[in-house]
């Protein structure tokens, strides 16, 4: 008996010399939740249209170039309406049917087609799931990215739900609600595109091609500091097709421009900047727009060969050109996003949150030990002190596994107080009748907790599983319930079954065989 009750003791020593190495300081080890620590809360929708709509142009661009290039330009090519993922041809009068077949099997490989007057091309059902899909798993890793390069510790970002267009972002101590949002929001989309007229107003720049825009270009407004420092309204004429854009991006960075203010200075992949060189070399004297998010930022004239450098001009103070580089280096958003949900928790609620939380805490754990003592006598000293240990035990495995302490994870450990108890209950009532039954003391300690274990074990079983479950589909704060309630559980059958049942043992190997047990 000696024996097993030193190796017992030994493990229980173990386990509590490590809740002790990987909590303490409990301040540092123990990380907070945002509603502990205070931040920012957001929850954000991805327009996951905008990504259809960039899919459709571009599927309908390539259509469009393959007949021009065999010189058939079509009469009319435009999307359906609204809510329709889909484009219809007019194709000129004499184009060669076996042509169209070819274009629609090589360039529309996600598109179904009906033919008649019209050709009307749409998007396969399961293709434009795919994309919505992958537009959320985009904006996911995008806003990953621009948060991290941000700087913020311990971001919670993830998707609401298995296949929905919800974002939920997290940003403990974080206090600058609109540069956030900013940052996220920012599509920052680049394009270097060739100019080919410009005009003070979009109305006299469309007069000059005769009123109408040709089908390979596109109208883009910009407005750029003349030499005085001042905006000047400016319409380009620039070609669709981009030179090179966001996804050639090695890197960008602030610098400082030749009059000393703020730019941005972007490096190209090495693909890219072949594109860039060959362009650039072949255009000497021409000028090209430099766009970001549907705007010109800049139109310079190319001097000579540029290889994979540039930098891009405006009116940016530091802070603005540090943001625009940083969403530059994550790269562009796939679709825009729109704010649903938006708070702002300050860090004296925080604190107060966490004052409240440990005097409820205490509060509980007072009441039930004095139950249990009122209850079960001496007896009840045995369930206090595992209780205690139940609670250190668990703040050492939440800092262990670098899980998140959350408001509603205080409440997970308070009821975990309960379910604890609740087992200690169960194997005392068991001893109490195996006393009743007149078996000796340590026939009835050993027979309440063999008979109590199964019907601990169902109870705490159960209560895991509904906790699983909320831990895969919850939120945040429902997470941080689910965590707390589980580890506390698993903790839970440790201490009222193992330690419970070696501080019972221990007593009685001390002295002669008892005859009585104050329960």
């Amino acid at each position: 008996m000696k024996g097993k009750l030193t190796w017992r003791w030994a493990l229980i020593g173990i386990v509590t010399a490590a809740a002790i190495f990987f909590m303490w300081p409990p301040e540092k080890k123990i990380k907070l939740g945002l509603d502990l620590r205070g931040g920012i809360h957001l929850v954000l929708q991805v327009n996951t249209d905008d990504a259809v709509r960039a899919e459709l142009d571009d599927a309908m661009e390539r259509v469009r170039s393959g007949l021009v290039e065999k010189g058939f330009v079509p009469q009319e090519l435009k999307r359906l309406a609204d809510g329709e993922a889909g484009f219809t041809l007019r194709p000129a009068p004499n184009t060669d049917g076996k042509l169209l077949d070819k274009i629609f099997e090589e360039r529309l490989p996600d598109f179904s087609v009906a033919r008649g007057a019209e050709i009307t091309a749409r998007f396969r059902p399961e293709v434009l799931r795919e994309i919505r899909d992958r537009a959320v798993r985009q904006g996911l890793e995008t806003i990953r990215n621009r948060i991290d390069q941000f700087g913020v510790a311990e971001p919670l970002i993830q998707r609401q739900g298995i296949e929905g267009n919800r974002i939920v972002v997290q940003l403990p101590g974080v206090d600058d609600p609109i540069r956030v949002k900013e940052l996220i929001r920012a599509t920052a989309f680049l394009e270097i595109k060739p100019v080919v007229n410009a005009a003070p107003t979009e109305e006299s720049l469309v007069a000059a091609l005769g009123g109408r825009v040709p089908d390979d270009s596109e109208v883009v407004p910009g407005e750029i500091e003349n030499v005085e420092g001042r905006g000047q309204r400016t319409y380009y004429l620039v070609k669709k097709a981009s030179v090179v854009t966001g996804r050639d991006m090695r890197n960008a960075m602030r610098s400082q421009g030749q009059y000393g203010d703020a730019v941005v200075r972007f490096m190209l992949t090495p693909d890219g900047g072949n594109k860039f060189a060959a362009y650039t070399g072949a255009h000497v004297g021409d000028q090209m727009a430099i766009i970001l998010d549907g705007k010109v930022r800049s139109a310079p004239v190319i001097r000579s060969q540029i290889d994979d450098e540039g930098i891009i001009e405006g009116s940016f103070t530091i802070e603005s050109a540090e943001d625009l580089a940083l969403v530059l280096r994550a790269g562009a958003l796939p679709a825009s996003i729109t704010y649903l949900e938006e708070r702002t928790v300050g860090p004296s609620l925080g604190r107060d949150s966490i004052e409240r939380g440990v005097r409820s805490g205490l509060a509980g754990l007072l009441v039930v030990g004095i139950f249990m003592l009122v209850y079960y006598k001496a007896s009840g000293l045995n369930s206090i002190v595992a209780l205690v240990l139940n609670a250190f035990l668990l703040m050492g495995a939440m800092a262990a596994l670098n899980a998140t302490l959350t408001l509603p994870g205080i409440a997970g450990i308070i009821l975990t107080i309960g379910m604890a108890v609740d087992s200690n209950v169960l194997i005392f009532e068991r001893i109490r009748e195996e006393l009743e039954l007149g078996k000796t003391v340590r026939n009835a300690v050993d027979l309440g907790f063999q008979r109590a274990l199964s019907a601990i074990i169902d109870s705490n079983l159960t209560t895991i599983i509904s906790a699983l479950f909320l831990f895969q589909f919850g939120t945040g704060p429902i997470k941080g319930f689910a965590v707390s309630l589980t580890l506390g559980l698993l903790i839970s059958m440790f201490t009222a079954v193992f330690v419970s049942r070696a501080i019972f043992d221990t007593l009685l190997s001390r002295r002669a065989p008892a005859t009585t047990l104050s329960i």
